[in-house]
């Protein structure tokens, strides 16, 4: 697994296609696209120093998904490797906008645009955590950018 904390780079995830993630047809089920996605998500934040776990201790504050699109071009089958790559496209105040890929080989299969907000125990959305923009977004800017 590749372990590239930086927002200019591209954190790379490798799956397996496990029996369980395929439907009647052998083909990877459309829903579960989404849990690889998610998957690698987490494993990028945790490479740049973030746990969820901790911003739920320590602050109260959970990030949850607002808004996603997916493009379907091809499927994926039992045991194809899959590598999920993850980039953070901007911030905003209460926000991270990702896009991510999932590949087989040079193939795309799956295109994912992301909208990750923070927000609190009660769900109400509030500013990222200082420490969480430093770990994912030294490169997008010190400003913030419209996500809408």
């Amino acid at each position: 697994m590749s372990s590239q904390p930086r927002s200019q780079e591209t954190h790379i995830h490798p799956i397996r296609v496990y029996f369980e993630d395929t439907d009647a047809g052998g083909m990877v089920y459309y829903a579960n696209y989404l849990k690889f996605a998610e998957r690698a998500r987490t494993e990028m934040l945790r490479s740049a120093g973030f746990s969820h776990a901790e911003m739920v201790a320590r602050d109260g504050l959970m990030l949850v998904v607002r808004r996603c699109t997916a493009e379907f071009h091809r499927s994926a089958r039992l045991d194809d490797e899959l590598a999920v790559e993850t980039r953070v496209a901007g911030l905003a105040g209460a926000s991270i906008l990702l896009d991510q890929a999932i590949r087989r080989g040079s193939d795309v299969l799956v295109e994912i645009t992301v909208t990750i907000a923070c927000v609190t125990k009660e769900g109400r959305a509030t500013r990222l955590p200082e420490r969480l923009r430093q770990a994912v977004g030294p490169s997008v800017g010190r400003g913030s950018i419209a996500i809408n």
